[in-house]
């Protein structure tokens, strides 16, 4: 079992920065495949930003040079620094951490933190 908490949601202006974390708890976090999703209402959840176990990371095309995700394993933390912010970046951010074996999957979902770029 993986207990997500995301933190450093909220208000900037076009053009500014954000830093969200995600704190993980109760499993082996350094195996997981950490993944940023965010949602718009009305709007299908989407894929931002992921991370391997080993540290491999790929972004979606929307976010590519702006965003970068990246991971603590001994502070079983993963972040997401979001920069050159725009209005379409508007969303709750989710954490998600992913790890598939054999016979299982295992799939977590953290609360959500808003993010809100407006003048």
């Amino acid at each position: 079992q993986v207990q997500l908490v995301e933190s450093g949601g909220g208000l900037v202006q076009p053009g500014g920065s954000l830093r969200l974390s995600c704190a993980a708890s109760g499993s082996i976090f350094r195996s997981y495949t950490m993944n940023w999703y965010r949602q718009v209402p009305g709007k299908q959840r989407e894929l931002v930003a992921a991370i391997t176990s080993g540290g491999s990371t790929n972004y979606a095309d929307s976010v590519k040079g702006r965003f970068t995700i990246s991971r603590d394993n001994a502070k079983s933390t993963m972040y997401l620094q979001m920069s050159s912010l725009q209005p379409e970046d508007t969303a709750v951010y989710y954490c998600n951490a992913l790890r598939t074996t054999m016979s299982n999957k295992y799939n977590y979902w953290g609360q959500g933190t808003q993010v809100t770029v407006s003048s």
